[in-house]
């Protein structure tokens, strides 16, 4: 079964944006036009998914469930770096039976900003700037021609979103709205983008 999804993620300087659209579809049939496919994981992280959503839901709860389970074993706080490995090898030793989803995960540590494409089995690879799902094809052809390191978190925010809104224009399984989270030293801002 076809499943469809856009989501984009672009580091910059001062932070990660991450955005994907709303749309659940399975096959050729549109299941929702509500579905949260940006997920905030603590106060500092986050992911967008595309793929199966039952899977993303999943998986959302069980990284956020051992991120806090380790930091408070630890009793400090977990670095980006190894949040997305712990995230790949949970993903990792699902692949008999995988998660049908790829990530964008990101966020921001005393180290600086984060961005990380998994795949379903848990391949991990840092990047500045990623689009995964049935749109990403368009999407990463605007964000390869206007992405700039030094981008402001506004202007990173206002290229996800044209990535997005381009990807939407031309997949029928991706639409109906753009979750935002931008991730920054002062926490996590989400915002939802209507299309009209």
């Amino acid at each position: 079964m076809l499943t469809g999804a856009t989501a984009v993620g672009v580091r910059v300087r001062d932070g990660v944006v991450l955005g994907a659209e709303k749309r659940v579809s399975y096959g050729g049939y549109i299941v929702s036009r509500a579905g949260k496919k940006v997920f905030r994981v603590g106060d500092r992280m986050a992911f967008a998914a595309a793929g199966l959503f039952a899977d993303m839901q999943r998986i959302s709860r069980i990284i956020a469930a051992e991120i806090r389970y380790r930091e408070m074993l630890t009793s400090s706080r977990m670095s980006v770096r190894a949040a997305a490995k712990l995230l790949s090898s949970i993903l990792y030793s699902y692949k008999n039976a995988p998660f049908l989803s790829e990530i964008l995960f990101g966020g921001i540590d005393d180290e600086g900003p984060h961005l990380y494409v998994l795949d379903y089995v848990g391949s991990l690879i840092e990047d500045d700037y990623a689009a995964i799902g049935t749109g990403a094809a368009v999407a990463i052809g605007i964000v390869e021609s206007e992405y700039r390191p030094d981008m402001g978190l506004e202007e990173a925010e206002q290229l996800v979103v044209k990535a997005i809104r381009a990807a939407i224009s031309r997949d029928a399984m991706s639409g109906d709205g753009i979750d935002i989270a931008v991730i920054s030293r002062s926490g996590i801002v989400e915002r939802f983008v209507p299309l009209a």
